[in-house]
């Protein structure tokens, strides 16, 4: 990212103010054991955690961080002071100090030396120009879902990621709930058979984020850097609805919608369940149903794609749940195995009560998302859903948008990572973005 990469602290105090300069060095996180608190972790075993992005998602991304006795918050930041100052609040309050320090402007979370992870659980058209600093600075990554807003942004990520040798960890947190690892592992077996299809729904956007209400220009309220919160995503008057959930999530230039927002947990997990977590489909088509010209919402209201897989197992991606109930349905010759995050079922029932043998297939085993990401980066190894994976669960939203978008069969080398023989489709694995921001 061409305003700031690559940057290190101290290059970064000098180009600063000596206010600005006291602000970022001071004061620095001393470890709570270090002043005699004997129930913490060792200082040297703790990693240091700052956080971008501080709304709804993020402070409930940071609670399983302040949660871990092996690491400790030191820093948030968020565009908007109310929520960057509540997190800040939370934090100190949870470890009765004052150590915590918030942000406004992510660089300066970022050119902290102390930093080990960085949580990003910014708006969707940042997470990948977020992560890229925090990786470019050397720091461990627990990156919100979904990952990019557009497949380069993907790529360039995951290159990097490889290139300073660090951990990852996705948002897709289903992985860490072991009815979805059991259903998944049920399918990798062959407890339901042959595995053949595979029917995915997710919740959709409502019809009525799309009208005028809301959306007229007003003036930005106090204490919020608008222009910083739209980032990379073209200039646009500020309005009241459009920085804040859920609808946001149904304007193009911050999110690609539902289809990616929601879709991709359970697009996850299918991919999980099917072997084909490293690869993606080969065929895409579908359709859905746009908002008209009425508001700013311009994300689908709904969607039905099919795809097919290079083993031979064709998936289907609805927001319909009439059709498919909203999680996961696993079809084989011999039997079926659906999850949801409240429940898992299975025909015939008995597969609920097999345990996998040990000469089976055993998935990864994870309880709590954060925790798994701190054992990684301690531990050596990969955590429940890294770089590689992440990257191509994402993809498949991106592929399902392209389709509908284009609305006609599309074909696609997961080798290469792109459309075959199809200009027009390539053309949309690419996104611009707004001076000065770029990959």
């Amino acid at each position: 990212m061409a305003p700031y990469t690559p940057i290190n602290r101290r290059r970064f105090l000098q180009g600063a103010g000596q206010a600005a300069a006291a602000s970022i060095a001071l004061p620095y996180w001393i470890p709570s054991s270090a002043l005699g608190k004997a129930d913490q972790a060792a200082p040297s075993n703790r990693l240091v955690v700052g956080c971008i992005g501080t709304g709804g998602q993020g402070r409930y991304d940071m609670n399983g961080f302040l949660a871990s006795a092996d690491a400790q918050v030191v820093a948030v930041c968020d565009v908007k002071r109310e929520a960057r100052d509540a997190a800040r609040d939370q934090v100190n309050n949870h470890y009765k100090t004052q150590d915590c320090k918030a942000y406004d402007d992510f660089r300066e979370l970022i050119a902290r030396d102390d930093i080990d992870i960085v949580q990003i659980a910014s708006t969707d058209q940042w997470h990948v120009l977020h992560a890229l600093a925090a990786v470019r600075a050397g720091k461990h990554l627990y990156v919100e879902k979904p990952l990019g807003m557009c497949v380069e942004e993907l790529k360039v990520l995951r290159t990097d990621c490889h290139r300073y040798e660090r951990v990852f960890q996705f948002g897709t947190q289903q992985r860490s709930s072991p009815q979805f690892r059991q259903a998944c592992e049920l399918a990798l077996n062959g407890r339901i058979g042959k595995l053949q299809t595979i029917k995915v729904s997710a919740p959709v956007g409502a019809n009525e984020r799309t009208g005028e209400s809301g959306y007229t220009a007003t003036p930005v309220p106090d204490g919020f850097d608008y222009d910083m919160w739209l980032g990379p995503a073209s200039w646009a008057p500020y309005t009241p609805k459009r920085t804040v959930s859920p609808y946001w999530f149904h304007i193009s230039d911050y999110s690609l919608g539902y289809i990616a927002g929601w879709g991709i947990h359970h697009i996850d997990i299918a991919q999980w369940g099917s072997g084909m977590e490293l690869t993606g489909p080969v065929e895409i088509e579908g359709s859905g149903l746009f908002p008209g010209n009425d508001g700013l919402c311009d994300n689908p209201l709904n969607w039905d794609v099919n795809y097919l897989y290079p083993n031979g197992v064709r998936v289907h991606f609805t927001s319909d749940g009439r059709q498919n109930r909203h999680g996961i349905l696993f079809e084989g010759s011999e039997g079926w195995v659906y999850v949801n995050r409240e429940v898992i079922d299975a025909n015939p029932k008995s597969l609920l009560r097999e345990k996998t043998k040990a000469d089976g297939i055993h998935l990864p085993v994870s309880s709590q998302h954060q925790q798994n990401l701190l054992d990684a980066v301690k531990n050596g190894g990969q955590p429940v859903c890294p770089i590689d994976v992440a990257v191509r669960s994402d993809t498949v939203c991106h592929l399902s948008h392209i389709a509908l978008h284009l609305g006609r069969k599309l074909r696609w080398d997961p080798a290469k990572e792109e459309f075959i023989d199809d200009p027009a489709a390539n053309a949309r694995l690419k996104r611009s973005m707004r001076t000065p921001w770029h990959l």
